[in-house]
């Protein structure tokens, strides 16, 4: 858990440092998806699991990548430019709080206990404090918004794959390889905006993509399906408190990014939100394995 949460947090300290060293946000994009869908198709086909088949479930994989995959990749990279890396991770664990919100308006989330609507309330107040728009050196600009929408990109593609993806008998890794790769032909089609302009990267920015695509994108899956499988659905969920510590402290450690009080005061508010919209009366647990079914496959997106 401690590795998985190393990786997943540092994502954002990746995409600072190649985004510094002259990759744009689109080149970051494709070369994040190509090289998380190789590792997984290595790891799917090492497993002797097969790619989906049917045109219904591609056709389906398409928007899931979309929301799930290309879009958030490039909102975080675009976001990144003007945000700092901790702030990143931290505006990235509102994505429980956009999941829970679309549930109540989907209906997918009925009769939803007052405990956990408050910490939605919570939740998004503690992104105000870090916003902060009542101050001049808040952080309300299209970079935090644009990261906003990446977490809000999150929550619209797991409603989504799980109305339309999970139980379709395909196995996760198969699915998440074929998402991957889905995402970098979408990544493609980008491209030309932003994407074919002169790269002036060196070792620096190399090393930090690569290392972004094979183990941030990549590698993190077979962790966190690995914890599922072990632990359970509920238990591997607990990494996503961890995030946003692990890239506020790599911020801070590697990057000299400030750390100002408010922004962590913030950050506690906005967890301990999202630790209450997880708020649910106890039922008989589900199997761990029926748990890494219904989920691992979106848990490779984020962040």
């Amino acid at each position: 858990m401690g590795l998985l949460a190393l990786l997943w947090g540092s994502a954002f300290l990746w995409i600072k440092v190649a985004l510094n060293n002259g990759l744009s946000p689109a080149q970051i994009t494709f070369t994040r998806c190509a090289l998380g869908a190789l590792v997984l198709l290595a790891l799917a086909f090492g497993a002797r699991k097969r790619l989906p088949r049917d045109h219904a479930t591609w056709g389906h994989l398409i928007v899931a990548a979309f929301f799930c995959n290309a879009l958030p990749f490039a909102l975080f990279s675009i976001g990144q430019q003007t945000v700092d890396s901790g702030v990143a991770g931290v505006l990235n664990a509102t994505t429980p709080l956009w999941s829970l919100l679309i549930g109540i308006a989907i209906g997918t989330e009925r009769g939803t206990h007052p405990v956990r609507l408050g910490g939605l309330l919570l939740g998004f107040a503690g992104t105000l404090l870090i916003f902060a728009p009542w101050q001049q050196s808040g952080l309300v600009g299209w970079g935090a918004l644009a990261i906003l929408a990446a977490a809000a990109s999150y929550a619209i593609a797991f409603a989504y794959m799980g109305r339309k993806l999970t139980g379709r008998g395909t196995a996760p890794m198969a699915l998440s390889a074929a998402q991957l790769l889905t995402a970098t032909g979408l990544s493609t089609l980008a491209l030309p905006v932003g994407g074919v302009d002169s790269v002036h990267i060196n070792a620096v920015g190399l090393v930090a993509v690569i290392v972004l695509g094979i183990f941030g994108t990549g590698f993190t899956f077979a962790l966190n399906y690995r914890l599922i499988a072990d632990e359970g659905a509920t238990s591997a969920a607990t990494v996503g408190y961890l995030l946003p510590v692990v890239s506020i402290a790599l911020g801070a450690i590697v990057l000299d990014e400030a750390l100002t009080i408010r922004v962590v005061a913030g950050m506690v508010v906005v967890l301990t939100g999202v630790g209450l919209t997880r708020w649910q009366r106890r039922t008989p647990s589900a199997s761990p394995l029926v748990g890494a079914e219904q989920s691992v496959a979106s848990r490779t997106a984020a962040p």
